[in-house]
């Protein structure tokens, strides 16, 4: 029995997209159940690791994350990469400044004010006259590193500078080696104190107590280079000299018809006082002799009326 034309042309119409139907249906259920199946592993993956993880030791843990952060890092090319924060440095810094001044009593009760309003302090000062008009100070400032700057431009401008030295030294190397020689001799303590715990003969102990003074020793030494180090690095050091100006010789100027007067008139002056001293000095002499010319001519006198008198030519 054959089919009508219109039943052939409609199967043959309908055929091709059925099928393509089917296909794309078949494919979407191969993707979700392919999907599912990747969730599920990669979840069971995920527990897995979990799992491990939680069972990993602390040290482990650290060792684990800081490998995934560096692959993190390195799986980021535009990342910057991560560096460690530099060093302290630890510099001493020194300053000696020579300034002339009007008043030196003044600019050292202004050098302490700037050295106080900047968190220092004035370790050394001494003032002393110079001749009996001109002064002079010579102060030694310690100030913090961070107002070091600030401090010197301030003390130079206090009045004609005369001189300026200044110094750095950087003393990190020898900081850092100080302290790691302070943690050695603290573990090398802490050594000795549990051996001395644990020792039962009396040799040992008498000996284990000199080790320990000796080693204590050593620490405290070390403990007061690092002061040492600790302040000078902390506080800059500024020696400052003030001085009072010499006062200027007069100028000599050609003298005139006035100067000539006054000198002459100055002259006269003395010479009448030296003729009075003159006078002065003689006047008790004079008198004296003046007395005797005196006395002697009055005896004189006498003696001649006294004497015997000669008789007349004719007797």
């Amino acid at each position: 029995m054959q089919a009508s034309p219109i039943a052939r042309t409609g199967r043959r119409t309908a055929g091709p997209g059925a099928r393509r139907t089917r296909t794309a249906l078949a494919a979407g259920l191969l993707t979700a159940v392919l999907a599912l199946s990747g969730c599920g592993a990669a979840s069971d993956s995920s527990d897995a690791a979990s799992d491990e993880r939680a069972a990993a030791p602390a040290g482990q843990k650290k060792a684990d994350a800081s490998a995934a952060g560096a692959e993190e890092g390195a799986a980021k090319p535009g990342a910057p990469a991560k560096r460690n924060p530099p060093a302290a440095t630890h510099v001493i810094r020194t300053a000696s400044l020579s300034v002339e001044v009007r008043s030196a009593s003044k600019a050292a009760a202004a050098a302490r004010e700037v050295a106080q309003n900047a968190g220092g302090l004035v370790a050394d000062e001494t003032t002393e006259q110079v001749d009996e008009t001109h002064d002079s100070s010579h102060l030694v400032l310690r100030v913090p590193q961070d107002e070091y700057d600030d401090v010197l431009r301030k003390l130079s401008g206090a009045g004609k500078l005369l001189s300026r030295t200044s110094a750095a030294k950087d003393v990190t190397e020898q900081v850092v080696d100080i302290d790691s020689r302070i943690a050695t001799q603290r573990a090398s303590v802490a050594r000795v104190r549990t051996l001395m715990d644990r020792a039962d003969k009396l040799a040992d102990v008498v000996s284990l107590e000199g080790e320990l003074s000796s080693r204590q020793a050593s620490l405290e030494s070390l403990l007061a280079q690092q002061a040492s180090l600790k302040d000078r690095t902390t506080l800059a050091t500024i020696t400052l000299d003030l001085t009072e100006p010499e006062a200027e010789p007069e100028k000599d100027e050609d003298p005139g018809f006035l100067d000539a007067v006054a000198g002459g008139w100055h002259a006269f002056l003395t010479m009448l006082r030296w003729l009075a001293m003159a006078v002065g000095a003689t006047a008790p002499f004079l008198a004296v002799g003046a007395v005797l010319l005196v006395l002697w001519r009055l005896l004189r006198r006498r003696g001649g009326k006294a004497g015997p008198q000669e008789p007349p030519a004719g007797s």
